[in-house]
C-alpha cells in the first residue's frame, strides 16, 4: 500500500460521502476491481457494479447518518470500524442498526469494502 495515503481520513471521508450518498466520490476511492459486500445484499464486483449498487441503495431511503464509535487499523491495508447507522426510510420513518465495516486498501485505493449490519428493516 501506499503508505502516503492517511486511511483513517479517507474512512472518516467515505461516511461522510455515504451520508451525502456522493457516488462521485466513491468513484474516486474504491479501485476498478473492487469486492463489495452490504449486509445480506448480493456480492458485487468491480466498480461499475459496486457504484451502481450503491446507487440504487441510496435511492431506496430517504437519508442516513452513520456515527463511528472505533476505527482500527490492522497493518497498512485494512481498516476495520463500528458504530450505529440511522436512516430515514422514504416513507418519512426512521430505522437504526449497529454496523462493522472491514476496508481493505491497496495503493490508496479501498479494494475490499465489507458492510455488516442488520439492515432488513428497511
Amino acid at each position: 500500500m501506499n503508505t502516503s495515503v492517511d486511511t483513517l481520513s479517507l474512512t472518516h471521508a467515505l461516511y461522510q460521502a455515504v451520508d451525502r450518498k456522493d457516488v462521485d466520490f466513491l468513484a474516486q476511492v474504491l479501485g476498478e476491481t473492487v469486492y463489495f459486500q452490504l449486509g445480506n445484499f448480493p456480492a458485487v464486483e468491480g466498480l461499475e457494479a459496486v457504484l451502481e449498487a450503491n446507487r440504487g441503495f441510496f435511492s431506496s431511503i430517504e437519508a442516513m447518518h452513520h456515527t463511528l464509535d472505533d476505527i482500527w487499523q490492522t497493518g497498512d491495508d485494512c481498516t476495520v470500524c463500528h458504530g450505529r447507522v440511522d436512516y430515514i426510510r422514504l416513507d418519512k420513518s426512521r430505522y437504526s442498526a449497529r454496523f462493522a465495516t472491514v476496508l481493505r486498501w491497496q495503493d490508496g485505493m479501498i479494494d475490499d469494502y465489507r458492510v455488516y449490519a442488520d439492515i432488513s428493516g428497511l
